[in-house]
């Protein structure tokens, strides 16, 4: 080879593979929160009050049918590169929504974002999809509240997102069904705020940058984690709970989700699952 060859990179087909292994894991995760809307939708029509059994097996197989027409047809795939106007993301998410909201006992409201709003990164809007999602869901599983309020609003540089109840008012940051969401909105460098009154509900804030910084290539990072980041990253990998990870490692819970967090942030992963995929690809 003479000097004004060039020599192959051998990092480069490895850092294309690893982005796939890390684009896969995040169009499964979407995959997997999409389908929960799904069966708890066809739940919600199977045990409405308002439909006899028959009624009720035709709006389950209506609603079964288009999410498997959705999820062949690859509709709501992760688009990176595009940008989605607030108010279609918003329709997109009422969309998503609508057969849980037409059945279930919970009376959601939506609020309308401005028109005006500057137009959303593909991440940004498909996170903010999840995290409202990922709410309704643990608000149908408490079963205490009877209205949700759902807001988006946009201030030139971020996604604002509130979700309020009228249940028990008993919610914290630190709770473990909020989890999910934490890590997503951890992962795009955002904001979770829960305030709560008991007896008169709770309200979520997220603040999502809608110019988040570029994510850091994961695997080279890796090196670069403390021992017991490492530690709790390989328990991740083999799906242990926070609770199991606290117990194997002798550290509270707390400590736990602080650790996650920091990988999420680190890694820039965006939830458990793509820290596992992380953790395992070569």
């Amino acid at each position: 080879m003479t000097l004004s060859e060039t020599p192959p990179d051998p990092v480069a087909p490895d850092s294309v593979a690893r982005g796939l292994v890390s684009d896969h894991a995040r169009d499964m995760a979407e995959v997997l929160d999409r389908q929960a809307v799904v069966l708890e939708s066809v739940l919600a029509a199977l045990r409405s009050r308002r439909l006899d059994d028959r009624a009720a097996r035709v709006e389950a197989t209506d609603i079964a049918a288009s999410a498997l027409v959705s999820l062949r047809t690859g509709s709501d795939r992760r688009q990176d590169e595009l940008l989605e106007p607030v108010v279609s993301a918003f329709a997109r998410l009422q969309s998503d929504l609508r057969p849980l909201v037409r059945f279930g006992d919970l009376d959601v409201q939506f609020v309308q974002p401005p028109s005006t709003g500057r137009a959303l990164p593909g991440d940004v809007a498909h996170a903010a999809r999840a995290i409202v999602r990922n709410a309704v869901l643990t608000l149908v599983d408490a079963g205490d509240a009877q209205r949700v309020r759902i807001q988006w609003d946009c201030d030139g540089l971020n996604l604002l997102i509130g979700i309020r109840d009228d249940g028990a008012g008993e919610l914290t940051v630190h709770d473990d069904v909020l989890r999910p969401i934490a890590e997503q909105v951890t992962s795009l460098d955002g904001d979770l705020a829960v305030s709560s009154t008991t007896g008169w509900g709770s309200e979520l804030s997220v603040r999502l940058p809608l110019d988040p910084p570029a994510a850091a290539e994961p695997w080279d990072l890796i090196e670069s984690l403390s021992a017991r980041e490492r530690e709790v990253l390989r328990r991740v990998a083999t799906g242990d709970r926070n609770h199991d990870i606290a117990r194997t490692l002798g550290i509270s819970d707390n400590t736990v989700k602080f650790h996650v967090s920091n990988l999420l942030r680190k890694l820039g992963a965006r939830s458990r699952t793509e820290l596992a995929t992380l953790a395992s690809a070569p």
